[in-house]
């Protein structure tokens, strides 16, 4: 029997999106066309691929191993309509770009902002993207340039994806504001983890590479931390330290001073995360990609300047106060 590779994407489609109305959508098809496909396959295939229920469709057994094979069909079918349309000149002004919330908020407008200037017709798009889901997108085609975080460790991306450094984003401690170690020092006073080790902790969900992180540098201060509370957001993290109940380790850039909320630096050797972007090694049917990520690298650069001129204006100071103290007093 002849092989349809029609057939293998359909069921990859309702695989993925799980209902008959869904894939025929995404076929632009209606939905009595892609009933008569399946059934269709399922004749020439002399085996049900396809159980319909009241919540949509899934795939049996043998469907499943078929749509495996769709994926393939399916992105090798992207590939070529991508090359394609590079060819006629379509993509030069195309940019789909997948990020997380963070740095949707503080990395990312900066650079889209210039970028618009200078192409004001470039096709954008964007959306969100958990940073372990990032390198498969790309990989895939579905997005030209994914910004994701690595907890750490450096980032080694599969084959044909290549990672670009953006940002060392530090992590701080976020503490109610009437709490002693906010109280009772000044502002600019980096702590060290041990100095919390009686504390509640909110912590990002287990099996997280930041929670996973937050974890061993505890266990490096020498305390295992009491977690009370655990959540997927940053937000809601400094949210709850704001109720008084509990303290947080934060990424720096995801800092959002939440009412009854500060933070403190952390002493160093501190923990942080390292952000990136990812496009394809192959990025030459994408040239806004080269362009955004540059741009992102001059926004990554003047955000870490913000963040050391407290420190240097503290040096300063102290350097100062150093020299006044050794000057003759007459």
């Amino acid at each position: 029997m002849l092989v349809d590779p029609g057939q293998l994407r359909l069921l990859a489609l309702i695989e993925r999106h799980g209902s008959l109305t869904a894939a025929a959508h995404a076929l632009q098809l209606t939905p009595a066309a892609v009933t008569q496909q399946v059934a269709k396959a399922e004749r020439d295939w002399q085996v049900p691929l396809v159980i319909r229920g009241p919540r949509g469709a899934t795939l049996t057994e043998a469907g499943a191993l078929l749509a495996s094979h769709g994926r393939t069909v399916e992105e090798a079918s992207d590939r070529a309509e991508a090359e394609l349309a590079a060819l006629l000149g379509h993509l030069l002004l195309r940019l789909r770009i997948g990020t997380f919330q963070a740095a949707a908020l503080h990395l990312l407008p900066p650079a889209l902002t210039t970028l618009r200037h200078r192409h004001p017709n470039a096709d954008v798009s964007v959306i969100d993207v958990v940073s372990g889901r990032g390198a498969d997108e790309i990989s895939a085609g579905r997005l030209d340039v994914a910004i994701v975080a690595s907890w750490g460790t450096p980032l080694t991306p599969p084959p044909h994806v290549r990672a670009h450094s953006l940002l060392l984003d530090p992590m701080v401690v976020v503490l109610p504001d009437d709490h002693p170690l906010a109280t009772g020092q000044p502002a600019d006073t980096a702590l060290h983890l041990k100095q919390l080790r009686d504390e509640s902790w909110v912590s990002i969900l287990a099996g997280h590479a930041a929670r996973e992180q937050f974890h061993d540098a505890a266990r490096e201060a020498g305390f295992t931390p009491t977690v009370r509370f655990e959540t997927e957001s940053y937000d809601v993290a400094q949210a709850l330290v704001g109720t008084g109940i509990a303290v947080a380790l934060v990424s720096r850039l995801a800092l959002t001073h939440a009412p009854g909320t500060t933070h403190r630096e952390l002493a160093h050797p501190r923990p942080y995360r390292q952000l990136y972007a990812l496009t394809r090694t192959d990025a030459g049917l994408t040239p806004l990609a080269d362009m955004l990520i540059d741009l992102l690298r001059d926004v990554a650069r003047d955000i870490t300047a913000t963040w050391e001129a407290p420190l240097q204006e503290k040096q300063r100071s102290s350097k100062l106060t150093a020299r006044s103290l050794k000057s003759p007093r007459f």
